[in-house]
């Protein structure tokens, strides 16, 4: 699966994961409100394998396909998701 990660200039440590690239619909409206400006960090292919910083490419998987992004925030960060 291609996946296009995208960091968030205001939250420092914050990625949004997102299957195609530059389609927000899926990523709620308050939570790119609490992004702020993003721009696209890495394009890359993901395999449930995959062991990428704070996950695997098992559970971005999952989350893409069940909400339509994967939202990575720094570790004890809820800032984002408790809204």
């Amino acid at each position: 699966m291609s996946c296009y990660v995208y960091r968030s200039r205001r939250k420092p440590g914050t990625y949004v994961y997102l299957p195609v690239e530059n389609d927000w619909s899926d990523v709620p409206e308050h939570i790119q409100q609490i992004l702020g400006e993003t721009e696209q960090f890495l394009e890359l292919a993901l395999t449930p394998e995959r062991q990428l910083a704070l996950c695997t490419g098992a559970d971005v998987i999952a989350a893409i396909q069940e909400q339509g992004f994967y939202l990575q925030m720094p570790p004890g960060d809820k800032s984002v998701t408790s809204l």
